[in-house]
């Protein structure tokens, strides 16, 4: 049994313009009238994508889900900022606090989580360079040290033990509340608080960091990573999502490509830790020790450090 999907866009769009006139859905004009036609265009790709068998089939969005969002085009100026605040249709001026610079704006998504609210701009802007440096590095990511650089340097990993500590602790409050109630709304608004400060001092590290990388090495070297795999060790598992070592990737990943620097993943069975990164010498009874010594040419080596030159060493067979 195959489905075959119908066009129904225009005849949405042209019922929304008829509800609008009838009495019990006058609440249709209280809204941004770009959001509504916004929103029917995405709802049409979802069914695209669901026919062709790219997702899911669509579910309704609902009022209790705790990240609400619309998006809203640009059509002639109607959004834009004005000094400390940003004009939005219907809703008018909004104070903000922004982040930086935008240029010309396309699009915009106003999303609420954990009780704040954000703009997510889509705009267009001039590509960026940056210097060419003409260094290579290659990185081995780990749970001990969040990651290891060729030439030495190790980067710990960001101390969330406060943040996780009190997000625990809330968890546990919330538990023994009556769902729904005022005190069960206030205690998921300051577990929401906590959740956001630990996400936010992630971004911020790791954005920093992929910034470093990128900016010093033209050409950086990754081994590549099955996250799913790495999951289905529930001993490590919540150990990894403190981590995300994924979103790290990712960052790197793009900034790569905005900055015109190379970025290569080395394949995931490349025995990159058990490897002389000197002579070649393949030690196949590495297990869990964090240095060894090369049997052959007697090169005392750091695992994770040797890992990180492997990888640099392998992008020139790889390239």
């Amino acid at each position: 049994f195959e489905c075959e999907y119908i066009d129904t866009l225009p005849f949405a769009q042209n019922l929304l313009t008829e509800l609008k006139k009838h009495e019990d859905f006058a609440f249709l004009k209280e809204v941004d009238s770009i959001a509504l036609q916004q929103s029917l265009r995405d709802l049409d790709r979802s069914f695209v994508n669901f026919f062709q068998k790219r997702a899911a089939h669509p579910c309704f969005k609902s009022k209790h889900n705790r990240h609400q969002s619309y998006r809203t085009i640009n059509q002639g100026g109607n959004i834009r900022i004005i000094g400390r605040y940003l004009k939005l249709p219907k809703l008018g001026l909004v104070k903000v606090r922004q982040s930086m610079e935008v240029g010309k704006i396309n699009n915009v998504t106003i999303k609420k989580e954990h009780n704040h609210y954000y703009a997510v701009f889509n705009i267009e802007t001039e590509k960026q360079t940056m210097k060419k440096t003409g260094e290579a590095v290659g990185i081995d990511l780990g749970i001990r040290t969040l990651a290891t650089l060729s030439n030495g340097l190790k980067i710990t990993n960001l101390d969330t033990t406060h943040e996780d500590k009190m997000i625990k602790k809330y968890y546990r409050v919330l538990s023994r509340k009556k769902y729904n109630s005022n005190r069960y709304n206030k205690i998921l608004k300051t577990l929401g608080k906590w959740i956001q400060r630990k996400n936010n001092r992630i971004k911020d590290a790791y954005h920093k960091l992929s910034h470093y990388i990128v900016k010093n090495y033209d050409i950086i070297c990754m081994e590549t990573l099955d996250i799913k795999e790495i999951f289905q060790n529930t001993d490590l598992s919540s150990r990894l999502q403190s981590i995300a070592w994924k979103k790290l990737v990712d960052m790197i990943k793009y900034k790569c490509e905005w900055y015109g620097k190379k970025f290569i993943q080395i394949s995931k069975w490349f025995p990159s830790s058990k490897i002389c990164s000197q002579c070649g010498y393949y030690y196949k009874d590495l297990g869990d020790k964090k240095e060894w010594t090369c049997p052959h040419c007697q090169t005392h080596h750091d695992r994770d450090i040797n890992a990180a030159k492997k990888h640099t060493q392998r992008r020139f067979k790889d390239s």
